[in-house]
């Protein structure tokens, strides 16, 4: 697997914590996952990288991400903080890291940690690094700082409920890649009757129509989940291939229901 590709469906292990993200990342990879996303705040970092340890599946062939907390963000804090979380996941080097959110009230400016970042990388802590929850006014700063071609992706929330057309727009335009993280907005897309009603003539899940309206817009995406029928059921996702028609349907589906936004850490959204 090429290690500069970021693979199209992967883990997400959001929330989950102790037995159960051990068992959701073996699970993971053996029913074929090979994307295992986590971060700091998670707080599951060590128990990701001793399902992985005791997997069997051989580190290459395993795509690790992790985000860095916003209390690390500072220059002197950013790199030890990767160390850190390279020592619990019992890694040499991660895949992929990113800055899981743009600091606070820009309490610590967006060319700062994007510097230490790709000192990070320049230091061999990561292949690639990238950004997350940014705005478009904080992915221009950070392509100011260390240039799109070194933003591997930028991991948002997107959904069919949630499409986040600006992002999206400005992220193309730069060449930045999209991870959609929450793709299946929290199980909201199952009781979605446009949805329920495509998978019906697909002879699929609405899980997995989702997970394909996101792949086909050139989106990874990242859905977590505890089920070994669940994981496979989104895993095969891949295979399903929604015409032009399902994809405008679901595109009337977006009234900015957002998930994710933490008081007094999201950002001023677009």
């Amino acid at each position: 697997m090429s290690h500069t590709t970021i693979p199209a469906i992967g883990l997400g292990t959001f929330r989950l914590q102790g037995q159960i993200v051990i068992d959701s990342v073996r699970n993971g990879l053996a029913a074929g996952y090979r994307h295992i996303d986590t971060a700091q705040i998670y707080g599951n970092e060590a128990e990701v990288g001793q399902a992985m340890a005791e997997s069997g599946v051989p580190r290459g062939e395993i795509f690790v991400t992790t985000k860095v907390w916003i209390d690390s963000l500072e220059a002197g804090k950013l790199i030890p903080s990767l160390k850190e979380s390279l020592r619990k996941l019992r890694l040499q080097q991660l895949d992929l890291a990113l800055i899981h959110w743009p600091s606070p009230g820009d309490a610590v400016p967006v060319a700062e940690y994007m510097g230490a970042l790709a000192e990070a990388k320049e230091q061999g802590l990561a292949r690639q690094i990238g950004v997350s929850n940014f705005t478009v006014a904080h992915l221009r700063q950070a392509v100011d700082a260390v240039g799109a071609a070194q933003i591997a992706t930028q991991q948002i929330e997107i959904h069919p409920f949630l499409q986040n057309r600006k992002v999206v727009e400005y992220a193309r335009s730069q060449g930045i890649h999209l991870t959609a993280y929450m793709p299946l907005a929290y199980g909201k897309v199952m009781q979605e009757p446009l949805i329920v009603d495509i998978a019906r003539r697909h002879n699929a899940t609405p899980a997995q129509v989702a997970l394909a309206w996101s792949l086909q817009q050139g989106f990874a995406v990242i859905p977590s989940s505890t089920s070994p029928a669940n994981l496979k059921s989104n895993l095969a996702a891949r295979g399903l291939v929604l015409t032009a028609e399902d994809m405008a349907a679901i595109a009337t589906l977006d009234r900015n229901e957002r998930i994710a936004n933490p008081d007094g850490i999201a950002p001023q959204w677009d």
